[in-house]
């Protein structure tokens, strides 16, 4: 492996008087000794083994793959990751060497083509939320739900106070409570009815600068916007909606039913499961928040030919030129993945995306109903449900799932047992067909007895 080293001895030599150094070891004086690694008898710093061929290493992954089993299971698992078709168009395009690349396209004149399908990226998320202005991506659902309270907090003049729905995803919670501890904001849970909807407070004091709801909700329940909008109303806060994108098909979008800002987890479009990421996190709000808005902004503009040209723009909210005044520190962010995404919303049209959405609908009902039709299985919720829906078990739902596996499926997600009982999460995408339904509701009848 050695011919691989870029630089020989004498190079290093070099450098290091350069620099005022003795050795490699003096660039880390700085560094307490007893917590430098220090060299073995052979020289090497870190415990690695030699370097194989490529097929000895591929023959070494294929067996630490096969050792999670997970990947050959039928999914019925959602929570914010669903087992959806990427059609074979996205990979094909999005791996292209144009886009496979991790550089920021900072410099307009060498990246018209990422910046173009980045503007056409925020296009179509501006029309699946319904609000006007749309960023060129974010991490994940989780850190979008943070970007989006951190711009209502701005905008309410410094109200830290969020309703948050106990309906969101607890991860999303747990992200935003980590981040809330430095932030100061205070993140006030509002819990849910029998139903499932959320049960939105006449009054919850001062200092309210935001209400924040999923939607579709964490057990797949429509919730009703009208009310979280007047629960935002009668606080004077912003409405914050974290939207299922699929379920954009079939739903109206949160930006008609009031929702100022709108976040989610773009997943589904473009991005397979991967065993949880890289994933995309997208962010909508309307126009009058725009320079608050977090992350790269794609606009259209003329060259000096008078050409249509593709640019970043508002960039005084970045933080790579205000650092501390920045409205954001978001760096590399998922581009690749966004291009994937736009290149999925393309390939599925307005009428491919309502089809895609009827299908999990159907496929989620269909299964609903065969689960139900199991002695000993209830309904967590009884308002209507989209994407997914949770259950109450006669078994502790981890051991269902555990059980389920060895009859070859994933079964769901179980559920924290303090917010809705011992129950199961169970998701059904336009990939599962009625053969794998049925086969599901006969392994979990044999399972819970």
């Amino acid at each position: 492996m050695g011919h691989y080293v870029p630089h020989t001895d004498e190079e290093i030599a070099e450098m290091l008087a350069f620099v005022g150094v003795d050795s490699l070891e003096g660039l880390f004086e700085t560094i307490p000794a007893a917590l430098r690694l220090v060299a073995g008898d052979d020289g090497r710093y870190l415990d690695l083994p030699d370097g194989r061929s490529e097929a000895d290493v591929l023959a070494e992954m294929g067996r630490l793959a096969a050792a999670d089993p997970a990947a050959g299971l039928v999914c019925f698992a959602g929570a914010g990751a669903y087992d959806h078709q990427v059609p074979a168009a996205v990979r094909s395009l999005m791996f292209r060497s144009e886009f496979v690349t991790a550089y920021t396209p900072y410099q307009p004149e060498v990246a018209q083509g990422v910046l173009q399908m980045l503007f056409e990226y925020q296009t179509l998320i501006s029309r699946l939320t319904g609000v006007g202005i749309a960023n060129a991506s974010l991490y994940d659902g989780a850190t979008a739900c943070v970007e989006a309270v951190n711009l209502a907090v701005a905008a309410s003049k410094g109200r830290h106070r969020v309703l948050v729905s106990r309906g969101v995803h607890p991860h999303w919670r747990g992200t935003m409570a980590t981040f809330a501890r430095g932030t100061g904001h205070e993140l006030v849970d509002v819990a849910l009815s029998e139903d499932g909807t959320t049960a939105w407070p006449d009054a919850a004091g001062e200092g309210i600068g935001a209400v924040l709801v999923q939607y579709p909700n964490h057990l797949g329940v429509i919730e009703d916007l009208a009310a979280a909008r007047a629960c935002a109303d009668a606080h004077g806060a912003l409405l914050l909606v974290a939207g299922d994108p699929v379920s954009a098909g079939l739903l109206a979008t949160p930006g008609s039913l009031g929702a100022d800002v709108v976040i989610g987890e773009a997943q589904p479009f473009g991005t397979p499961l991967s065993f949880g990421g890289p994933y995309l996190g997208y962010f909508a709000c309307r126009e009058e928040h725009v320079r608050r808005l977090p992350g790269r902004l794609v606009g259209e503009t003329v060259d000096v030919e008078g050409r249509r040209a593709y640019v970043t723009t508002l960039r005084t909210r970045e933080q790579d030129i205000r650092r501390e005044k920045a409205s954001s520190n978001v760096c590399t962010n998922q581009t690749l993945i966004a291009v994937g995404c736009t290149i999925a919303l393309s390939w599925l049209g307005t009428t491919g995306l309502r089809e895609l959405a009827l299908r999990c609908a159907r496929a989620t009902r269909y299964t609903r109903e065969a689960v139900l039709a199991i002695d000993g299985v209830e309904a967590a919720t009884t308002a209507p449900t989209l994407r997914e829906f949770a259950v109450r078990l006669p078994l502790p739902a981890a051991t269902v799932v555990e059980r389920m596996a060895d009859e070859g499926f994933l079964a769901g997600v179980a559920l924290d047992e303090s917010d809705y009982g011992d129950g199961l999460l169970v998701a059904a995408t336009e990939r599962r067909t009625r053969d794998e339904i049925d086969r599901y509701a006969q392994a979990l009848e044999k399972v819970i007895r």
